[in-house]
């Protein structure tokens, strides 16, 4: 961004903040326009309080705050699915804070009333143990709080999984699982991919009657439902959400798998059965925080009988170099979510005493799974926007498409990891493996 004098008009003024130039058309309330004309697909800021929110937080999170609370507004492109026009912003938006001779000009430009914050969409609204650490913040206190209390996980999955089960219906389809499915081919539904998914984790398991299996953050129960009905397994589930331990213990009742298969609402931390035969944990990982790794496979290793195996499934980073998941993600979508890379995970296993049988990326099938949500809440955006408000609806497709991009550009990956508990030098693990599909 140069140090001259800012272009006059809001839209000229806002693409000069793009240091690559704005790749998509811009209108704003007074009159003035910006960017491409002949663009597919074109922004309108519509009101004043839009443009607080950009100039107060640039980047990623004041974009979105203007576009969640309907100040922003994406034509060309379904809300429900933006994933086409995103595609030409996403690399466009990290423009940061300017510089003071920029900040002069964009002031002079805009007005010094547009850096005074308004308050962020109600999507927005911080859970209060994050009221309470900017409260401590602004107050100069030390912030000696740990992250992954029990308190405080269970306000973060509330946040972001407690929505609407009927809203997770829409979105998610009849499996109502919210995690990668595992495409056999090209020509393979979002269900027949999500079924594919839990047999192929069932086959790592080596499943077998009789056996118990645990599934920690097992969601709406799938891989409990799906390994007491296919594989005559005693499965127990727990996830922290309430919501979706009350919709699937209603599932389990009433396709009749109840004298197998339960979930409970409960932390994983305070389950009190052990010897598992097996161990499922299909998108806990990127919750629990990557300090705590290696207390969490110890915990998995501890309740295995000797022998037993655990799978791991988890959304990773393409390097193991720790950075923050983002603003706009961390305050709309997963509070104190935290990625790393496969070998932080393999290395936090083994560590953890369990020895790694085999590591799998599934990349590209999660970008198809993403692609396939976007699609459903597309189809049923009135629905959707009827069982929650349009501003959750568009922060779920803003960030499924921008998640579907990351996979697809390997920003993130998604990985299995397959581990046995190796009690002297005997992990009960064939020479060579089949999994059989």
């Amino acid at each position: 961004m140069s140090n001259q004098r800012a272009p006059r008009g809001i839209a000229p003024t806002i693409a000069s903040l793009f240091p690559d130039g704005l790749p998509l058309s811009l209108r704003a309330y007074d009159g003035s326009s910006a960017g491409p004309s002949d663009s597919p697909y074109g922004l309108e800021l519509v009101r004043e309080r839009g443009l607080s929110y950009i100039m107060t937080a640039p980047g990623d999170l004041g974009l979105a705050r203007a576009y969640v609370a309907g100040d922003l507004v994406l034509h060309g492109a379904h809300p429900g699915d933006p994933y086409e026009a995103f595609s030409l912003l996403k690399d466009s938006t990290d423009f940061g804070v300017p510089g003071p001779l920029e900040l002069i000009n964009v002031v002079r430009s805009l007005g010094l009333s547009h850096l005074l914050p308004p308050a962020p969409p109600p999507q927005e609204h911080l859970p209060t143990w994050r009221h309470r650490l900017e409260g401590l913040r602004g107050l100069g206190v030390g912030l000696g709080l740990g992250r992954h209390s029990h308190e405080r996980d269970a306000e973060a999955i509330h946040h972001h999984y407690d929505v609407s089960n009927t809203f997770y219906e829409y979105v998610l389809g009849p499996s109502m699982t919210y995690t990668c499915a595992v495409f056999p081919d090209e020509g393979a539904s979002l269900e027949e991919a999500q079924e594919h998914k839990y047999e192929l984790i069932s086959r790592k398991l080596d499943l077998k009657p009789g056996q118990r299996l645990l599934d920690l953050g097992c969601g709406w129960g799938g891989m409990v439902r799906h390994a007491a009905k296919h594989h005559g397994v005693k499965a127990l589930g727990v996830t922290l959400s309430r919501e979706q331990a009350t919709w699937a213990q209603e599932e389990i009742k009433r396709q009749g798998l109840d004298h197998l298969a339960e979930v409970r609402h409960l932390d994983y931390r305070r389950i009190e059965e052990g010897d598992f035969d097996a161990i499922s944990s299909i998108g806990l990982t990127e919750h629990i925080g990557v300090d705590n790794y290696r207390p969490y496979f110890a915990f998995a290793h501890d309740k295995l009988k000797p022998g037993g195996r655990m799978l791991n499934h988890c959304i990773t980073r393409h390097d193991n170099i720790s950075r923050s998941t983002g603003a706009f993600i961390d305050r709309y979508v997963f509070p104190d979510g935290e990625l790393a890379g496969s070998g932080t995970i393999v290395s936090a296993a083994e560590n953890a005493g369990l020895e790694v049988q085999h590591h799998e990326n599934f990349r590209l099938h999660y970008a198809r799974t993403l692609a396939g949500w976007s699609r459903n809440l597309a189809e049923n955006w009135d629905a959707c926007v009827a069982e929650t408000d349009e501003g959750t609806a568009r922060v779920w497709g803003l960030y499924m498409a921008g998640s579907r991009i990351a996979f697809e550009r390997n920003e993130i990956q998604l990985h299995h990891v397959l581990a046995t508990k190796t009690v002297d030098g005997d992990s009960a693990y064939p020479l060579r493996h089949d999994f059989g599909v």
